[in-house]
């Protein structure tokens, strides 16, 4: 890619006309970057049909119009110091045979303005919506034109999502400079390829139907292949760099038998599914490239305990792991349960989170330079600048979609050719996988341990919540406790969606040391709340919940989980949810509430959970019903982000993009696609 052409790409958007540094920042907000190639990777959601129409007859309220119109009067109103608001100024118009038409403005302040845009006695083109009165409205027009100045009117008009501040008007002056600015860059470039896919962009930028943006339109599959096309090479490049010379890995030597007392004492044997992930781990580790191996596996397959012996086996030979947890209290949790493990081999385990301070923190840390901690489990606080470690040989990343490529690459680095072991309990349809971790090698863990029975899942209508609490009441009594889960804090819209704080007030009627976590809680609140009521001993017997207990504490007691508005989640979603009951040997149960507008297809996601506990199914169902986007949720770190590419609408074009990359050398396109998708950041090619 030329110089000139890259370091447009590379401009920011406030050196744009009519931009600056204030509207920027709003477009950083909604494109997640503030450059051109930001701007030029954000598709428009739709496209507004503004053609002209001669007459007001027979366009229904509700209707997108652009229409010549007569401006006949004007009815200025009075604003009086006391008034909250003004009256609204009202233009009355006629269209070209004759019929009326009312436009009004609302906001005192550009009054004038406003008069000045439609002086009595001439024709302007204006476009807008037209609303029921009679005769009918459009309130504040879109567009104001004069007859001469009409055409600056798009007669289709590529909307796009937006956010505070940002009008579609901006949106459009910001792409036609941009895409004036490409033309002229492009004009003496002699690479077709190139040219080829700006032109595609183009296209979609400028569509000229809502079809025109659909994910198997020409122009839309086609950036599709390339962004596709873009992290297959990366993802090639990557595999081919894991054998080079510079980093194949010193032999380790085994200087202690920690392994053989650990079988010894496991009070059980591990699941097949288990056992093959450990000799798969075992054959990485004594390899002379670094180990990249994810292991998915179910909620309680198991998961962990395969960590530690991968830690186990490191600890052998002198080195130290590093078990990298999204929460605070996820990493108290698998402290817990690794330490006491440790401690019968006597290997040092330690916790390091944000929350350790002064004395405490230097301690662990001098503990970690010495060598003398081989296994230490925490959050980012891992990877923090003053965090040394003698010989870290590994790396785990449990619940790793939530961890970025860099804050990985950040912690790998604190170590010579670390190996790497990722771990996810979100179960992914083989093509994402693919897709996401094409530079990794997988275990599957797809058996629970033996003793742990099936969840009983059940969907019951919302009317039937006073029965359902009725039930609860005899399961409590009886020492079980029960997560009650709500899609929203509060129900600030009136829709009727169950809102936590509500659900919270009302049940504590009834059990009165219920508590309550949601996502807006300071984070220590929501850690104490979560830690008293996963307490066998604590009188809490409920909680309240967003889904930020979605991965988070384990809760043997816990044997019932209620998810309210079930229907709006997503299966996945569902059957991780469900995953927080069922840990202990106690029958457990999940009851779907669904509400009283439930779809079809949200009666069938309900179905579909209640009829398999599997969870692969479950992903595949959800890929297939919901797509991508629905699957993992919007803005994960970690996941790749597609702007064009949709995993369940471009299988076929996901192959092509796969075999293209493994089988040709990587080209100067090929590089020039890497850099535009910024997929290969840290990848030398």
């Amino acid at each position: 890619m030329r110089r000139e052409i890259a370091e447009f790409l590379n401009t920011d958007l406030q050196f744009i006309k009519g931009v600056g540094p204030v509207l920027a920042e709003r477009f950083n907000d909604v494109l997640g970057g503030r450059r051109v190639l930001d701007f030029l990777l954000h598709k428009p959601a739709y496209v507004r049909n503004r053609k002209i129409t001669e007459s007001i007859a027979g366009v229904d309220a509700g209707d997108i119009i652009t229409i010549p119109l007569l401006i006949k009067s004007c009815k200025k109103p009075k604003v009086a110091p006391w008034m909250k608001r003004a009256r609204a100024m009202r233009v009355v118009c006629n269209d070209k045979m004759g019929n009326p038409v009312v436009i009004q403005f609302f906001n005192s302040k550009y009054l004038d303005y406003w008069l000045a845009k439609l002086p009595i006695g001439e024709w302007r083109m204006v476009s807008g919506k037209i609303e029921a009165g009679n005769p009918p409205v459009i309130n504040h027009p879109e567009f104001i034109e004069t007859m001469d100045t009409a055409t600056k009117i798009p007669s289709a008009q590529a909307i796009y999502p937006s956010g505070e501040g940002l009008t579609q008007k901006i949106f459009a002056s910001v792409r036609d400079q941009i895409f004036t600015r490409l033309q002229s860059l492009l004009s003496n470039n002699d690479d077709a390829e190139l040219r080829e896919f700006f032109d595609a962009l183009q296209h979609v930028h400028f569509a000229k139907t809502s079809d025109d943006l659909l994910p198997n339109a020409t122009y839309v599959a086609k950036l599709a292949y390339c962004e596709l096309l873009a992290h297959q090479v990366a993802i090639a490049i990557s595999r081919r760099n894991r054998t080079t010379q510079k980093n194949k890995k010193q032999k380790r030597v085994k200087k202690h038998d920690y392994m053989t007392q650990f079988w010894d004492t496991l009070p059980y044997n591990l699941t097949d599914a288990q056992s093959r992930a450990v000799d798969e781990i075992f054959k990485d580790m004594d390899a002379d490239v670094p180990m990249m191996r994810l292991v998915q596996g179910d909620v309680g397959s198991g998961k962990t305990i395969v960590a530690l012996i991968a830690s186990l086996k490191m600890a052998e030979s002198g080195g130290q792991s590093a078990l990298l947890a999204p929460t605070d209290t996820l990493a108290q949790q698998h402290f817990a349960k690794i330490k006491p493990m440790c401690d019968n081999l006597g290997i040092v385990c330690d916790v390091l989170t944000g929350r350790d301070k002064g004395t405490v923190r230097r301690e662990k840390l001098i503990s970690l330079k010495s060598g003398r901690t081989k296994i230490v489990i925490g959050t980012h606080a891992l990877f923090s600048a003053d965090v040394e470690y003698k010989d870290l040989g590994l790396v785990i990343v449990d619940e790793q979609h939530r961890f970025g490529v860099n804050q990985r690459e950040s912690l790998r680095e604190k170590g010579a050719n670390v190996d790497l072991l990722a771990l996810s309990a979100t179960p992914i349809p083989r093509t994402l996988s693919m897709t996401m971790y094409g530079d990794m090698d997988i275990s599957i863990i797809n058996e629970k341990p033996a003793g742990r029975l099936p969840i009983r899942t059940t969907k019951l209508p919302i009317a039937r919540t006073n029965d359902l609490i009725e039930r609860i009441k005899q399961q409590i009594a009886n020492g079980s406790k029960v997560f009650w889960i709500c899609p929203l804090v509060q129900d600030d819209n009136g829709v009727g969606t169950a809102a936590a704080i509500a659900r919270h007030e009302m049940l504590r009627e009834i059990f009165p040391t219920a508590g309550l976590v949601h996502g807006q809680m300071p984070k220590d609140a929501r850690d104490k709340v979560m830690t008293e009521f996963a307490d066998n001993n604590s009188s809490m017997s409920i909680l309240v919940a967003t889904t930020v207990i979605e991965v988070g504490i384990d809760v043997p007691k816990a044997s019932i989980i209620v998810i309210e508005n079930a229907e709006q989640f997503g299966l996945a979603a569902l059957h991780q949810l469900r995953g927080r009951v069922g840990r202990g040997k106690i029958q457990s149960y999940c009851i779907l509430l669904y509400g009283l507008n439930v779809s079809p297809e949200g009666l069938k996601r309900l179905d579909i959970l209640c009829e398999t506990d599997d969870g692969f199914v479950i992903a595949e169902q959800d890929l297939m019903m919901r797509g991508v986007g629905e699957l993992l949720g919007t803005r994960q770190s970690g996941w790749i982000q597609y702007h064009f590419a949709s995993v369940r609408e471009h299988r076929d074009l996901f192959k092509l993009a796969a075999r293209a990359a493994c089988d040709n050398e990587v080209s100067n396109w090929m590089r020039d696609l890497m850099n535009i998708f910024e997929c290969g950041e840290n990848i030398s090619a």
